[in-house]
């Protein structure tokens, strides 16, 4: 191969990388620039908020239950609570402090306690409990 056409190739993936992350920071900070990929990304990033120790919480009182599961199942704070797996206390200690809006957090506690009970009664194994509580609906 021929030497000048690698450093072709080279310039053109780092300018399609500098354009894509430029074309990225621009739809982040300026709102007639979004596409609707960003928006859908993005649209619940107004229920994130940190608590006064700084700890990640869920803010959706007030909120309608549909939207209130949705930023649930697509927010990071759900895989910080899977990450606590098998201790059910730390879980529903997790679910008390960090998530705020009563629909949702009472449907969570009744849930990991649904969950708890079925995994020590046996009918469930670790993998399918751990499935079972990552597909909240």
């Amino acid at each position: 191969m021929d030497k000048s056409f690698l450093v072709f190739v080279a310039i053109g993936i780092a300018f399609l990388y500098f354009v894509t992350h430029f074309v990225g920071d621009i739809q982040a900070e300026d709102e007639q620039y979004r596409n609707n990929a960003y928006e859908q990304q993005h649209q619940y990033d107004a229920y994130k908020g940190v608590d006064s120790i700084g700890r990640a919480v869920l803010n959706v009182e007030g909120v309608e239950s549909a939207t209130q599961t949705a930023a649930w199942n697509e927010g990071t704070l759900k895989e910080e609570f899977i990450d606590l797996y098998p201790d059910f206390s730390l879980m529903k200690d997790f679910i008390n402090h960090r998530v705020n809006g009563e629909p949702i957090k009472s449907r969570l506690l009744k849930y990991v306690d649904d969950i708890e009970t079925k995994f020590f009664a046996g009918k469930l194994t670790p993998e399918q409990a751990k499935a079972a509580l990552k597909s909240f609906k």
